[in-house]
């Protein structure tokens, strides 16, 4: 069977950091754009905490994951250590909610 094609976790990670740091600023407090901002950022938070919870599941069923980085990109040779890095960068940042 073919691995599973998933994002790869940086997309998720540059999200959150681009809404965490840059939009909430732009946004004024108080402001109903920041209520649907916060809202954003805990469904792709969910997204996120889902997508580990697919890999997990695979990986329990031995079922092989390709991390993909576009639509039109396979992952290539060497960059299976990409999502290690990634992995371990997600653990070390600090849970929010």
């Amino acid at each position: 069977m073919d691995p599973i094609p998933l994002p790869s976790h940086i997309h998720y990670e540059l999200l959150l950091q681009l809404l965490e740091r840059q939009t909430i600023h732009a946004i004024g407090r108080k402001s109903p754009q920041q209520e649907q901002l916060h809202e954003l950022i805990s469904t792709l938070r969910k997204a996120f905490t889902q997508q580990k919870q697919l890999e997990e599941s695979c990986e329990r069923a031995h079922l092989a994951v390709d991390y993909r980085w576009s639509l039109n990109q396979r992952q290539q040779p060497g960059e299976q250590n990409l999502a290690a890095v990634e992995a371990n960068l997600t653990a070390q940042r600090p849970a929010k909610e």
